[in-house]
């Protein structure tokens, strides 16, 4: 294995010289340091990322934070996360994935890092959040709309992509909507109903409050939500879920009761996971673009680790992918 006391020997320099070329150090001259990057590419030398951490008093570790990884996280929503952020991490940096709710005070438990990336999906992470403003550390906030400017945040414009979808049924000529939402503490329930309201009070539609009941981003609530709207006097034409799961579960619920989808009731999703395209019948939804979030947030947090971030705050549009349910 090539050391720098290799490339060392054969520039003629010494190895701190070297340690301080590849590190990009202000105090060696750009000539020597061209010198010593072509040799080290020659020997095709591969920086030991503990020596270099220590030269650079880093850890070379990114830790990624959810709400709550057991309940509320959805395997594909945790891949696509990851995927979005190792693909725009150096490959010298380590991911540290966790649940926030396994530390009651986050400036003391932490272990060493060199950034956080925070994944949330509740107002009840705030106290997290405030807990790490006492740290050192870059922090970026993804999937939640953060109301404080200051704050490094990525997240997905939810309200938007739900409007457009009601909006596009009612252009079909649907009329009664109900909405099977999330979890209460979750903003993005209140994001998805909020766009939800918008769209019908923009096309001045009624929308009796038996017309939405609360799920819990399950199956099987979906199911049994679903069957509870089904069982109204009036019950609506279209049921909005506010995730694909639920949906799932609505899905199957109106099948049983003997309804054909979209023809007696439409079903719209959010998420569009990938089994969505292959409910009976394929299932409308919403496209939150969790990958490229994780990217943007990835990216953001290296310009703050570098002092180079000109813009802090990113709402991401949603994209409507329709297809039969509707």
């Amino acid at each position: 294995m090539v050391t720098i006391k290799d490339i060392a020997k054969i520039a003629g320099v010494s190895h701190t010289t070297v340690s301080r070329a590849l590190n990009d150090s202000p105090l060696i001259k750009p000539a020597t340091k061209q010198k010593i990057g072509e040799i080290a590419r020659s020997l095709n030398y591969t920086p030991n990322v503990n020596a270099k951490s220590l030269v650079n008093q880093k850890s070379y570790i990114i830790g990624l934070y959810f709400s709550n990884l057991s309940a509320g996280t959805s395997d594909r929503f945790l891949v696509e996360v990851i995927k979005g952020i190792n693909t725009t991490l150096p490959s010298e940096y380590r991911l540290a994935v966790h649940d926030m709710t396994t530390l009651s005070h986050p400036a003391e438990e932490l272990p060493r890092m060199d950034g956080i990336i925070v994944m949330s999906q509740s107002d009840q992470d705030d106290a997290f959040i405030e807990g790490l403003s006492q740290i050192d550390l870059p922090v970026v906030v993804l999937n939640r709309q953060i109301d404080k400017p200051s704050l490094l945040n990525v997240t997905s414009n939810d309200a938007q992509g739900v409007y457009q979808a009601i909006d596009y049924a009612i252009q079909l000529g649907y009329q009664k909507f109900s909405i099977i939402e999330g979890k209460p503490t979750f903003r993005s329930s209140i994001e998805r109903k909020k766009g939800f309201l918008q769209a019908l009070a923009d096309h001045q539609i009624a929308f009796p409050k038996e017309y939405a009941v609360i799920g819990d981003y399950s199956i099987e609530s979906g199911r049994t939500c679903a069957k509870q709207l089904l069982e109204l006097a009036d019950p609506p034409e279209v049921i909005f879920c506010s995730n694909d799961d639920m949906a799932i579960g609505a899905t199957n619920t109106c099948l049983e009761k003997g309804l054909a989808i979209p023809a007696d009731i439409g079903i719209i999703g959010f998420d569009n996971i990938p089994f969505s395209k292959y409910t009976n019948p394929p299932l409308t939804t919403i496209s939150k673009p969790v990958f490229e979030m994780s990217q943007l947030g990835a990216q953001l947090l290296l310009d703050s680790l570098a002092g180079t971030v000109s813009k802090k705050q990113y709402l991401l549009d949603t994209e409507l992918t329709i297809r039969q349910s509707l």
